[in-house]
């Protein structure tokens, strides 16, 4: 009997036969391993298992077997005892659940580079987009210099048509919401301040509320969804028809005839729109306290003058033309960014309107901050 492992592959009627004899524990397997995976078997299905010589095996042994045997579809047993048997099953099992464990976090790892693959393309889109529109900008303020220099070069017709649509078309909607928004910080904030007996200082909440922040944030977030869409769809489209192209080989610059235009009547367009919106506000906010807490006119009016400080409607107006400056330069932005097809419009035009209220936001939030230092 050899005190080494020892095995002996054999083919018979399309059937491999694996016959293994000797000692098979983990101290002899050297002996075995390299033979057992490196040489050419013949390539069956079914392999049995003869185990008529083997005196002792141990896990080592059954794992060295099974990576042998899982080689074929079908395991066949002869001479081989229930408890060989049952230790090449267990290390089997634990073999297959093994192996789901690993598919399952290459899986797990699969979807963590996924994640940060797309990560590291938001991010250098990001980057460009960026980049693209510093370029912009800088673009933006070369081409004013003609205009700040030769004010008689602006195209008189482009900047009363834009101030037609993005300023005078505007009012109605921005009346509209900003009387309703009037009346329902009255109803509010009177519900609250009653609690204390202080519903006269409602007053007070609608003044400040909406001189300072609430008027000129929505007229703000309407024009953004209003204007900077249109100059988006308006731009990608002449894009699209390839109008900016001929404009170029006419000896145009699309800057000077379809931006500046736009950005400069917004400009002009936003702080008229947002004086609107603060006088709508006041006037739903006395109708609104008429009926709530029985001020008539000259009451309201004399409470008004008391809660009115000069920074608390000037906070609200030095925003508007910035605002506008940025609504306008997204939109023109996004639009010559169109290329491709009417999807890309769809795309870059959402894009627009989400970008500007974004930007709004923070500049409001900026805007605060810089007040809140200097205690105005």
């Amino acid at each position: 009997m050899s005190s080494y492992p020892t095995f002996e592959v054999v083919q018979e009627n399309k059937k491999t036969i694996l016959k293994i004899a000797g000692p098979w524990l983990a101290k002899d397997l050297t002996h075995v391993v390299d033979a057992l995976h490196k040489q050419n078997y013949p390539p069956t299905k079914i392999i049995t298992l003869d185990c008529n010589d083997l005196t002792e095996l141990d896990t080592s042994g059954a794992w060295l077997l099974n990576r042998f045997l899982q080689n074929y579809q079908q395991l066949q047993f002869i001479n081989t005892t229930s408890q060989t048997k049952a230790l090449l099953e267990q290390v089997k099992n634990y073999s297959i659940q093994l192996h789901e464990e690993a598919k399952q976090k290459q899986e797990h790892l699969g979807y963590l580079f996924n994640l940060l693959s797309r990560l590291g393309q938001q991010s250098v889109s990001f980057l460009k987009t960026f980049l693209l529109s510093l370029s912009f900008l800088g673009e933006i303020f070369s081409r004013s210099k003609s205009f700040i220099l030769k004010p008689w070069t602006i195209r008189g017709i482009s900047l009363f048509h834009f101030l037609y649509e993005d300023g005078v078309r505007a009012v109605p909607i921005v009346s509209l919401i900003s009387f309703l928004i009037g009346i329902v910080l009255v109803y509010q904030g009177a519900d609250q301040l009653k609690r204390f007996g202080a519903e006269i200082f409602t007053v007070d909440l609608l003044a400040i509320s909406a001189l300072r922040e609430i008027g000129i944030l929505l007229t703000a977030i309407v024009v953004a969804g209003r204007s900077g869409s249109a100059f988006t769809a308006q731009i990608g489209f002449m894009k699209l028809n390839q109008e900016i192209d001929a404009m170029m080989v006419l000896g145009l610059n699309p800057i000077e005839v379809l931006v500046l235009p736009r950005i400069l009547a917004l400009v002009i367009a936003l702080p008229l729109l947002a004086f609107l919106a603060d006088m709508m506000a006041l006037a739903g906010g006395a109708v609104m306290t008429s009926f709530m807490l029985d001020l008539n006119i000259d009451d309201f009016l004399h409470h008004l003058r008391l809660a009115i400080k000069p920074w608390t409607f000037w906070t609200g107006m030095i925003k508007a033309p910035v605002f506008a400056f940025f609504i306008a330069l997204i939109g023109c932005f996004e639009g010559l960014r169109v290329h491709g097809g009417a999807q890309s419009v769809g795309t870059h035009t959402t894009k627009s309107v989400v970008q500007s209220i974004f930007l709004v936001v923070i500049l409001d939030a900026v805007f605060s901050i810089i007040f809140s230092i200097l205690r105005i």
